[in-house]
This record gives structure tokens, C-alpha cells and sequence, in this order.
């Protein structure tokens, strides 16, 4: 079994919490941020597993096993 490392964004929405995974474009939520992530988590590997079994699996493949991902926040003004 191989491991991967993927990154998770986590943040509030009302009374609930959404996790996103920007390597796949996974989200999921719950109620608080570790069962956001908790979620996330079984999500993205149910979609890693459909993935490899549709055969879309290397068209995918680049962006979960890239040695060099960047993340970063930046602020804009709304109109």
C-alpha cells in the first residue's frame, strides 16, 4: 500500500464545517474541523478507489504524487 500526503483547506460555513482537498477536488463537511477532515479523508480515498477502477487513475496521478505543491493565502477586495 503506498501513501500519500495531500493537502486539506478547512473552514466555517454557518453551523458546519467543509473540508476541501484542492489535489483532487474532494469536499466534504461536519461539525467540527476534525470530523471535517475525518470525512475528507474517507472521501478522497472512495474517490481514489473509484478512480483506479474507472481507469482514470493516471490522469489524476500527477497531481496527488507531485514531489512539489505550494499553498498560500492571499487577500483580495470584494466590490
Amino acid at each position: 500500500m503506498k501513501h500519500v500526503l495531500l493537502t486539506a483547506a478547512i473552514w466555517r460555513e454557518e453551523d458546519q464545517y467543509v473540508s476541501h482537498c484542492p489535489e483532487v477536488g474532494v469536499a466534504s463537511c461536519g461539525d467540527n474541523p476534525d470530523h471535517a477532515l475525518s470525512m475528507l479523508k474517507e472521501a478522497v480515498e472512495l474517490y481514489l478507489e473509484n478512480a483506479i477502477q474507472l481507469g482514470i487513475w493516471e490522469e489524476i496521478r500527477s497531481s496527488i504524487e507531485s514531489p512539489q505543491r505550494f499553498t498560500s493565502s492571499f487577500e483580495i477586495a470584494l466590490p
